[in-house]
């Protein structure tokens, strides 16, 4: 086997690492926890099926590109929920020595190239960015609605909570946000999720 074609190799065999790392999100049939390679597979399938509503600008190869490499550093890093304030104070930083080693397996140019469009994730400055960071918020919503606010529940999570962390469907693919909008009701009026009028009444009386 040749230096260029061993590395790749170790790459792949690297990442099936991910497939280990559980993140806070349940499946729709809350039956377990969801892994980091689930959620990246259902982000690209996504991106595939609500392609229609991403902006012109957005290049759609590239974004299904970034939402299959954007959780690999979780391999070193692990999976940070994303309402733990403590630990994501320096989530970037783990995060960007995951990168380092895990990119660094691959041969120099493939390496560079992929680790360029992790990094284009991350700064979401970009169309095909924000737009690939929007599905990435969007998918545990729906998960979160399908299976009776699992997650919200566990960590009495709330509706301003959820509405901050979904701002970026807003710029990302605006025709998607009156859906986050319409799931976000229907799921207080079921009961999955306080609302801030809720916890404004019960902040009252307390």
């Amino acid at each position: 086997m040749n230096c260029r074609l061993n590395q790749q190799i170790q790459f792949i065999v690297e990442i099936d690492k991910l497939k280990g790392i559980l993140r806070q999100t349940r499946l729709t049939d809350d039956s377990r926890q969801e892994n980091s390679a689930e959620h990246s597979w259902h982000l690209a399938l996504m991106a595939i099926i609500l392609a229609e509503y991403a902006p012109p600008q957005v290049d759609l190869g590239r974004a299904i590109t970034m939402v299959l490499l954007h959780d690999l550093v979780e391999i070193d890093a692990g999976d940070t929920f994303c309402y733990d304030v403590q630990g994501n104070q320096d989530k970037a930083v783990r995060e960007e020595k995951a990168a380092t080693r895990i990119f660094g397996m691959l041969p120099e140019d493939q390496g560079q190239s992929l680790r360029e469009i992790w990094d284009e994730f991350e700064a979401v400055t970009t169309p095909t960015a924000r737009f690939a960071v929007a599905l990435d918020r969007l998918q545990p919503l729906l998960l979160n609605q399908q299976n009776h606010g699992g997650t919200w529940q566990l960590h009495d999570i709330t509706e301003p909570q959820v509405m901050q962390r979904m701002e970026p469907v807003q710029e990302g693919t605006p025709q998607l946000w009156g859906l986050v909008e319409q799931i976000v009701a229907d799921c207080i009026k079921a009961g999955y999720l306080q609302n801030a009028r809720s916890l404004s009444t019960e902040s009252q009386v307390d």
